[in-house]
């Protein structure tokens, strides 16, 4: 619980609102109903164990803030998420009423789990330690199997990993999403790849056999979407991209855009997380996924 006045209020309510609902108290020492309410807030936050922030402000003395928010009536709470009002009641409501108030915007016990151990397994990989990432993976999709970005992440680790069957077992839950889902979509575009390379009669050969097609006929689009595909396969990023480029500047609507989807999802793939900046700050775009955003839009819009 913070107790709010005019000069913590952006930091402790606006600014914090940014990372974990806060929810707003307006109240005033002469309140009865504020009195009965008080307590079971601070109960809920203690129980929530920082699944959201209780910020108190007395209406009498911080009539400027109270004003703001146009309160007439107390207790009055507002629900603060990334900067603004999302919601609010008035009046001394039960605890029960007002659990189900929270549990209509706080995250879960396990969605916050499941972003925590998210947040590790994206330090464990930076520092190089691929099976501790693995594990905190796993675990929060286990923990919260609605959480699309774990999955992304889960999937694309063992993919990475060349556990390409374990990949598509974890992914089974979610491939009805991947039409309706850009990320989900382009982990589907990989694994499709994958298969369609798998399923050649040559595998580690084909890349020749495409080479000789597109030499003797340079518009032999069939044989350079298969040589990107073998490409992507094979993690070769910027190379298929390269390769879809080429029947981009030939012919963009090829194949319902093949070519253009498949390039953003591989931008989709090979982007990393966006690391973490000073608030206010915009976290700098990695340099490769950069660059070849520019060639695609160049060669989409002359």
């Amino acid at each position: 619980m913070i107790d709010i006045t005019v000069e913590n209020f952006e930091a402790e309510v606006i600014a914090a609102s940014m990372n974990v609902p806060v929810l707003v108290d307006f109240w005033a020492p002469w309140c009865g109903p504020c009195k009965t309410l008080g307590p079971v807030l601070e109960k809920l936050e203690t129980e929530y164990a920082g699944r959201f922030v209780l910020a108190k402000i007395n209406s009498d003395t911080e009539q400027q803030i109270a004003a703001m928010f146009g309160i007439r009536s107390i207790p009055t709470c507002v629900l603060l998420m990334n900067g603004q009002p999302v919601d609010g009641f008035t009046g001394a409501l039960p605890e029960g009423k007002v659990r189900e108030f929270l549990d209509r915007h706080v995250p879960s016990a396990e969605e916050t789990l499941a972003e925590a151990e998210e947040e590790e397994a994206q330090d464990a990989l930076a520092s190089g330690d691929t099976d501790a990432a693995l594990e905190k993976l796993q675990h929060a999709v286990a923990t919260d199997p609605a959480n699309d970005d774990a999955r992304f992440d889960y999937v694309k680790l063992l993919l990475q990993l060349g556990r390409d069957d374990d990949a598509k077992v974890a992914f089974a839950p979610v491939i009805a999403k991947a039409a309706g889902s850009r990320r989900l979509g382009a982990l589907k575009v990989w694994m499709d790849a994958i298969d369609f390379v798998a399923i050649g009669a040559n595998p580690e050969g084909a890349i020749a056999e495409f080479d000789a097609k597109i030499a003797a006929n340079r518009r032999d689009f069939e044989a350079r979407f298969g040589r990107a595909r073998w490409l992507m396969a094979h993690q070769r990023w910027t190379e298929a991209m390269d390769e879809l480029l080429e029947i981009l500047m030939r012919d963009k609507g090829w194949n319902d855009e093949a070519a253009r989807k498949t390039y953003v999802s591989i931008l989709e793939i090979i982007e990393p997380p966006k690391p973490k900046v000073a608030e206010g700050q915009i976290p700098p775009e990695d340099p490769v996924v950069a660059s070849y955003r520019r060639r695609l839009s160049s060669v989409v819009l002359s």
